[in-house]
């Protein structure tokens, strides 16, 4: 039975630490609350993980260090550069292998399917954030200091998933309620569901042919915004969508009132624009695929409805 250091309990940690201690594995959770699932393989644990002495202690003799926590949305620049120190210190420390939960902000606009062989050459303030947080980890791994691994997702779907589709638009869907979305409605999107995210996590854990690769997270279907409304509302029993495309300018003035909703200004290329990814060395080295989309937006569906 192998011991795992989680940090952050979202969608994506707690997936993560039920789906280890599902199978068998001693899970130690932190978070700034010592919130989290109850289960009896998972022990939770209130710290901060900015603090690397303390982190370390939590971490001594833990195979890995999956980190699924990050700061809020509009304080990036300012709060993840010292989250990620702490962790990557306490991975040096610790001996435990580094595993990152990142996404493709990194990488800036791509024409094509985004892979993992991109150059990373961001160009928003978070985009940057994201690309430095790699670069420093990856230098390390090449030092011979630390094992780090990244695992990229798009968009999640999934019960209480963090993205802008699911903020902005599942719920208004399944209610039967018109909703605005910034983004060109028909252009393809790959989409991450919450549990293939943790899969992909742990499969990166387990392999020692993770270390100093980045990964991607297989899509659940390249739907549009659009046509994924349209699905939602399908599994839900609901009627077709109201989904009204909100324009650049429309999503700038609404991020006037909403210093969340500003930070997503910055990224609006991802959505005005075609964002595929490509999964096939996921799918080929680590063993993962992804979840049917019906499976992913019945869940979805009977989440917002409870």
């Amino acid at each position: 039975m192998s011991f795992h250091v989680v940090t952050g309990a979202g969608p994506i940690g707690t997936a993560t630490a039920l789906r280890l201690a599902g199978a068998g594995e001693r899970v130690r959770l932190v978070t700034r609350r010592g919130t989290g699932p109850e289960h009896p393989g998972i022990e939770r644990v209130a710290a901060d993980a900015t603090d690397a002495d303390g982190l370390t202690a939590l971490t001594e003799g833990a195979a890995t260090l999956v980190n699924c926590a990050a700061p809020a949305y509009h304080r990036w620049p300012q709060e993840f550069p010292p989250l990620a120190a702490a962790l990557l210190t306490t991975a040096e420390r610790t001996g435990a292998g580094y595993v990152m939960l990142g996404n493709v902000y990194g990488y800036g606009p791509v024409d094509g399917r985004y892979h993992e062989r991109l150059p990373l050459a961001p160009t928003t303030r978070k985009g940057r954030v994201r690309a430095a947080l790699w670069s420093d980890a990856l230098a390390a791994h090449r030092a011979g200091r630390v094992r780090a691994t990244e695992v990229r997702a798009s968009d999640f779907l999934g019960a209480g998933a963090g993205s802008p589709f699911h903020l902005m638009v599942a719920p208004a869907v399944v209610a039967g309620d018109p909703a605005g979305y910034p983004a060109d409605l028909d252009a393809p999107h790959s989409w991450s569901y919450t549990g293939d995210v943790a899969a992909t996590l742990i499969a990166a854990a387990r392999s020692d042919a993770s270390w100093g690769e980045v990964w991607h997270v297989p899509g659940t279907g390249d739907l549009s915004a659009g046509a994924l409304a349209g699905e939602l509302a399908r599994a839900a029993g609901a009627p077709a969508p109201k989904l009204t495309a909100l324009s650049p300018e429309e999503l700038a003035r609404a991020g006037e009132a909403d210093e969340v909703l500003a930070e997503v200004v910055e990224m609006g290329y991802l959505y005005y624009r075609p964002l595929l990814l490509d999964s096939t060395r996921t799918e080929e080295v680590l063993g993962v695929s992804a979840t049917p989309l019906d499976t992913v937006l019945a869940e979805t569906a009977r989440s917002l409805r409870g």
